[in-house]
C-alpha cells in the first residue's frame, strides 16, 4: 500500500457507493444516448481495524448474479476497476482489512447497463479508498478505459439524460494504453505498471429534462438518412425535454430507419399493431439492443 499524501488508507471508516442502471442507443441515438433508470447497484464498504483475526479481503454479494460473480478481488468487474484507479495512482493494493457487500437489483445479460453499473462503482470505489478527488469529468476517463462505449457509462455516472460520444484520441496519446480493457485489468491486478487515462476521451451533454430546443420546421425535408437520424436526435431530445413528455413527437422521433427496422424483430410488442387507448404505449416502445429489454418511454 502506497501512502497518498501522508494519508494512511488504511485508516477504520466506512461509506456506501451507489451506482445506477441505464439505457442507451435510444431510437436514433445509437452508442450516443443514455438514460440513468432508478434502479441502483449499491455496495456497503468498511475498512476495518487492523486484527490478526481479520481476513484482509471479505466480499459477498446479493441479488442478480448472487450465485455467478466471482468474490475475489481478483477475478471480480468491481475490485479490478477499482485496482485499475489506485494503481494508476501509485497504489498498488487495496486498504486492509477491507469488506465489501454488493447488492445489485439489476438484471445481468439484460441491455439495462449491468456491467456499466459495475465498471463506475469500481471507479467510485477506487477513488474513495485512495482518499484520490478525482472530478466527474476525470472519472469519467477512468470509467472510458474500461467500458469503451460512453452511453451507459456516462449515463450511469453523471445521471439523468445524457447524450456522449467517444473522441478521436492522437497515437501519442495512446501510448501505452492496451488495446483491449482485460491487459488493462489484468496489468493492475498483477501490480504492473498502468498508464494514466487521456484527459477528456469521451465527450458529454447533460440534458435536462426540461431542456428546450429551437423550433424545427413542420414540414420535414427528404434528407439522407445519415441526416434524417441527425434532425430525429435533435426532435428525440426536445420531446423528452417538454413537460409532459408529448407521446406522438416522440414516436415520430423514434422512426429512424438506420436501427429501428432490425430492433422490431427481436421484440414482439413491435411487430403488434395496436388501437385506441394502447396505441401510443406501442408506438414509443424502444428495443435496448445489448439484451431482451424493452423500454417504454
Amino acid at each position: 500500500m502506497t501512502m497518498n499524501n501522508n494519508i494512511n488508507l488504511n485508516t477504520p471508516r466506512k461509506f456506501r457507493i451507489k451506482s445506477p442502471c441505464s439505457t442507451a442507443n435510444i431510437g436514433p441515438g445509437f452508442d450516443v444516448l443514455g438514460m440513468s433508470l432508478s434502479l441502483y447497484l449499491t455496495m456497503e464498504v468498511e475498512i476495518l481495524p487492523a486484527s490478526d483475526k481479520t481476513p484482509s479481503f471479505v466480499m459477498t454479494y446479493s441479488g442478480e448474479g448472487a450465485t455467478k460473480v466471482p468474490l475475489t478481488p481478483e477475478k471480480n468487474l468491481i475490485t479490478k476497476t477499482a485496482l485499475y484507479v489506485l494503481s494508476a495512482n501509485g497504489i498498488t493494493s487495496l486498504p486492509q482489512p477491507l469488506k465489501i457487500h454488493v447488492d445489485n437489483p439489476i438484471p445481468l445479460g439484460r441491455g439495462l447497463g449491468s456491467s456499466g453499473a459495475a465498471v463506475v462503482g469500481g471507479v467510485l470505489l477506487g477513488n474513495a479508498l485512495g482518499q484520490l478527488n478525482l472530478s466527474h469529468d476525470r472519472l469519467l476517463d477512468y470509467c472510458l478505459m474500461i467500458e469503451r462505449h460512453p452511453d451507459n457509462v456516462a449515463a450511469a455516472l453523471m445521471g439523468g439524460f445524457v447524450a456522449s460520444y467517444l473522441r478521436e484520441l492522437s497515437p501519442e496519446q495512446m501510448k501505452g494504453v492496451p488495446e483491449s480493457e482485460t491487459a488493462l485489468l489484468n496489468n493492475a491486478v498483477a501490480q504492473r505498471a498502468v498508464p494514466q487515462p487521456p484527459v477528456g476521451i469521451g465527450h458529454y451533454v447533460k440534458l435536462g429534462w426540461n431542456q428546450t430546443s429551437s423550433p424545427l420546421p413542420k414540414q420535414e425535408p427528404s434528407y439522407p438518412h445519415n441526416m434524417k437520424e441527425r434532425i430525429l436526435l435533435a426532435v428525440l431530445t426536445t420531446a423528452l425535454g417538454q413537460v409532459p413528455p408529448n407521446p406522438e413527437l416522440i414516436y415520430n422521433a423514434m422512426q429512424d430507419k438506420i436501427h429501428q427496422p432490425y430492433r422490431k424483430t427481436s421484440c414482439q410488442p413491435l411487430r403488434i399493431k395496436k388501437h385506441g387507448d394502447f396505441e401510443c404505449f406501442y408506438k414509443v416502445l424502444d428495443v435496448v439492443t445489448d439484451g431482451s429489454t424493452c423500454v417504454d418511454l
